[in-house]
């Protein structure tokens, strides 16, 4: 392993750590915030299809996009908009 790739793997340890222990310090904020970052994200995905049929863009509603829009929130959206217009043609 090259030294770039040891410092971006403790860097992503220590980032996973971080959320682990904000998510046992206090469990119902974590969930409640996952879940309302989860019914934003599919509400913003529905208004995206909805929108987006006059100019036929489409992204699909399952489990991995609302994962993606739940727990990313706006950017992840937009990551989601990229991949589907770039790299999914």
């Amino acid at each position: 392993m090259t030294a770039w790739q040891v410092v971006s793997l403790m860097v992503g340890l220590v980032v996973v750590l971080l959320i682990i222990a904000k998510i046992l310090r206090d469990p119902a904020y974590a969930i409640m915030r996952m879940i309302k970052g989860f019914i934003v994200g599919v509400i913003a995905l529905l208004a995206i299809n909805w929108i987006g049929t006059a100019i036929h863009l489409h992204i699909p509603l399952n489990p991995v996009t609302a994962l993606i829009a739940g727990l990313l929130g706006i950017p992840g959206i937009a990551a989601l908009l990229v991949i589907q217009i770039w790299i999914l043609p």
